[in-house]
């Protein structure tokens, strides 16, 4: 028979914070609601002092020696906690990456909409690749796809550096740009 584990074993992604009769240490280093130290003492004995303040004994520093606890609220201390993985999440930026396809007869006028569709997204803080897809025989003339990238290039420099060279990747050859740094 198959062994079925708990929905509480899914934990395993992140470790959970241990509090009140959880916590098995030997001795904790305790530390009052205000931020002053109790000293270190039995994990018994500082949970009688979160009771009797009416709050929670929560291990902040399991990896300290002893493991550091504090006096507070778990219930608040979660919010806290969730609240500052969200604040750390929204920092970070997140770089997209945008494509410009051409092909080796691109006409003049739709490049200078695909050129300007590029100064838009780098402009925005947005990557571009530049992509020049070959169909049948005209793979034989990569410098004609060599030159379009070039002039794209050139006429993006005010916008952008080349963050990766013009390079064949299968049936294509292709640019990336990076917004420049002012």
């Amino acid at each position: 028979m198959a062994r079925r584990s708990s929905p509480s074993s899914d934990d395993s992604r992140q470790p959970r914070t241990r509090v009140n009769e959880r916590i098995r240490a030997p001795e904790v280093r305790l530390i009052s609601e205000e931020g002053e130290q109790l000293g270190v003492m039995p994990p018994k004995e500082a949970l009688l002092i979160a009771r009797e303040r009416g709050l929670d004994l929560v291990e902040v520093a399991p990896t300290a020696e002893p493991p550091v606890c504090r006096i507070l609220d778990f219930g608040k201390y979660q919010y806290e906690q969730a609240k500052r993985e969200r604040q750390a999440r929204k920092a970070q930026k997140i770089i997209e990456v945008k494509e410009v396809r051409l092909r080796p007869k691109t006409g003049d006028h739709d490049t200078q909409v695909r050129l300007r569709q590029a100064r838009k997204f780098l402009e925005s803080g947005a990557k571009v690749k530049v992509r020049v897809r070959f169909r049948g025989r005209e793979i034989y003339h990569p410098q004609v796809a060599m030159e379009i990238l070039e002039e794209f290039a050139q006429n993006l420099t005010d916008v952008s550096e080349i963050e990766v060279k013009p390079n064949m990747e299968g049936r294509s050859l292709l640019m990336i740009l990076s917004p420049a740094h002012k």
